[in-house]
């Protein structure tokens, strides 16, 4: 190894004692010179995996990042720490570019942060081909990949990376990637000449919960009722509904926005800034509101409406308890929600074998919604995830185990009541004619007369619409994507004659206590003194303080494992101040005599 060790700098200039599952061992590879491909859970610290080896080395490290947000958020990180970064964006004015290419210039600048859409031009290319270059990181890489959620046609061009700096290690970095991602990430990236690197998708501190779709707003407040002021996100299909929920929130007296493509950008920036400076917000967003929020202490995640797949789900509920502490990863799902994921499918403009691999994403995620077991063991299994355990303890199925039922004859008969009606009704009519129920449709109709009128009355409506909702979701029937009407699939034809089997899950109520968990700073905090805990939450508006004068979140300033450890040891001395958490040479000169002042005056 070169310079100063990798132990050595992980303390000085992050402040840690300890290196975390592979990343010293990815750290050394990437030192001899090798392509590594780290996939990692959000939290596990996938940026000191390139981080480090850039400060070992001589030269620029480039660091390919799809979003200006999160470029820039991760700049100010590294200065805070005493470490010369920079970004070139199309916010950034010619004065700012020219000083940041004096800086490389001089051979002072150690991290430069681009798009990939600007560092694939053939002007940039032409001056990285004359720059000492230590690494190329390529962060969020799952975006190279053409069948995932998040893919990006610009993240294709990186491909002659490994061709034209064959000497120059590529670092691809991901939290979400299943099988068939990675391997176009490690084909495309690197022609496979590459070792990955899986850690595991496991974020157990995330607790897993689903909630069958009934009224989505009076479900929404029952889960925020309990719970404590603090930052989450809301996640809403559409942008009306983002705006109706924000809405509905503020009325109730949360501090809530909300945040969609189809608002004014100065204004989507500032609902972002004030979401990743308060500690008490709530953004309520679609899926624009993704990519690179990088904020630690988010609580919840909340989906009002259900997902794309599998991957889309991870990387979203991703962004809460980054910090390590308890969060809930909440999603609400029903029978439109399926209906309106086939119609989005079927109505993009693409080829054939990327819709029959959406679609087959699509059914990964209705089985994880319908499993009967533990949430977290079949999520896990999806990413090929290997597991030590059958139940995760820390989801609603643990909590509250789903009873399978053999239910095959009730499966034919929902079937032959759609095939005896021409395949032209929604599911409330067919339950209704399961039932018995006679209404002035029913009579018109004489669909009274037929043989499967009332032959239904083991289950009342509520059972049938969710056995309906197990069929659509196991495949065995399908809503037409225009009228709403089910139609039966040639599984379903299969049931029908007895040579496919039906099992139903009856749904569950989830447990109340498994929605309102404690987070486990919140936890630490409690084991403080009354006095420490006083002083921690005047060190937290103090954060914020110097937070808000820099323009940064307040996290960049220090973590809340930081504040915590800083109202326990309340140090006097700049050495102290040193052995708190997350405390290396930059924050200590940059921050140390300012907090041990503030501590004095606070504790005295």
């Amino acid at each position: 190894m070169q310079g100063r060790s990798a132990k050595i700098i992980l303390k000085e200039t992050f402040g840690f004692d300890g290196f975390r599952g592979k990343q010293l061992e990815i750290i050394e590879d990437i030192i001899e010179g090798n392509n590594v491909l780290v996939l990692m859970p959000t939290g596990a610290g996938k940026s000191l995996c390139f981080q480090i080896p850039a400060l070992m080395k001589e030269g620029l490290a480039i660091v390919i990042s799809p979003l200006i947000s999160l470029m820039q958020n991760q700049v100010e990180a590294l200065k805070i720490l005493g470490i010369e970064a920079e970004t070139i964006n199309s916010n950034n004015s010619p004065e700012q570019n020219q000083a940041i290419w004096k800086k490389i210039n001089q051979g002072r600048l150690k991290f430069l942060y681009l798009s990939p859409e600007k560092l694939i031009t053939d002007q940039m290319l032409d001056v990285v081909d004359d720059l000492n270059v230590s690494l190329f990181a390529i962060d969020e890489a799952h975006c190279v990949s053409q069948w995932g959620a998040a893919f990006r046609p610009e993240y294709e061009g990186l491909s002659l990376l490994h061709t034209r700096y064959p000497t120059v290690p590529i670092v691809a970095l991901t939290a979400t990637a299943d099988q068939g991602t990675r391997e176009q990430i490690c084909s495309k990236i690197f022609s496979d000449n590459v070792t990955p690197y899986l850690t595991g998708f496991d974020r157990p501190n995330i607790a897993l919960n689903v909630e069958i779709k009934n009224g989505w707003k009076q479900q929404l407040l029952r889960f925020l009722k309990d719970r404590p002021p603090e930052n989450g996100i809301v996640y809403c299909l559409s942008r009306k509904k983002t705006e109706e929920a924000a809405k509905a929130l503020v009325e109730q007296g949360y501090n809530a926005l909300c945040y969609h493509a189809g608002m004014a950008g100065e204004k989507r920036q500032e609902n972002l800034n004030r979401f990743m400076t308060e500690d008490d917000l709530i953004m309520v967003a679609t899926i624009a509101f993704g990519m690179g929020i990088d904020k630690p202490d988010i609580r919840f995640v909340y989906h009002t409406d259900l997902p794309s797949s599998p991957e889309a789900y991870y990387q979203e509920i991703g962004r809460a308890g980054r910090d390590g502490a308890p969060a809930v990863a909440h999603m609400l799902y029903g029978m439109d929600d399926i209906r309106m994921r086939r119609m989005f499918i079927d109505n993009e403009n693409s080829d054939d074998m990327h819709k029959r691999r959406s679609h087959q994403r699509l059914n990964a995620l209705l089985s994880y919604c319908e499993t009967p077991v533990c949430r977290r063991v079949s999520l896990l299994d999806y990413f090929d995830n290997e597991t030590n355990y059958k139940n995760c303890g820390n989801c609603d199925l643990c909590a509250c185990p789903r009873k399978t039922v053999p239910a095959t004859e009730a499966g034919q008969k929902f079937i032959s009541a759609i095939m005896r009606t021409g395949q032209s009704f929604g599911v409330a009519h067919i339950v209704d004619i399961l039932m018995g129920k006679m209404t002035d449709r029913m009579a018109k109709l004489n669909h009274d007369q037929l043989p499967t009128y009332g032959i239904g009355q083991e289950f009342n409506v509520s059972e049938w619409k969710s056995l309906a909702r197990q069929l659509m979701a196991l495949g065995f029937i399908v809503a037409d994507m225009e009228y709403g009407s089910i139609k039966i699939t040639e599984s379903g034809f299969l049931l029908l004659k007895g040579q496919e089997d039906f099992d139903y899950c009856p749904d569950v109520v989830l447990k109340k206590s498994k929605n309102n968990i404690t987070s486990k700073s919140k936890k630490t905090a409690l084991e403080l003194s009354d006095n420490d805990q006083d002083l921690l939450h005047q060190l937290k508006i103090f954060r914020k303080e110097i937070a808000a004068k820099r323009s940064v979140p307040a996290y960049i300033i220090f973590s809340d494992k930081s504040l915590i450890d800083m109202a326990s040891k309340k140090p006097v001395t700049l050495d102290q101040f040193g052995d708190v958490f997350g405390v290396g040479e930059g924050k200590k000169k940059k921050f140390g005599k300012q907090f041990i002042e503030f501590i004095e005056q606070a504790s005295s």
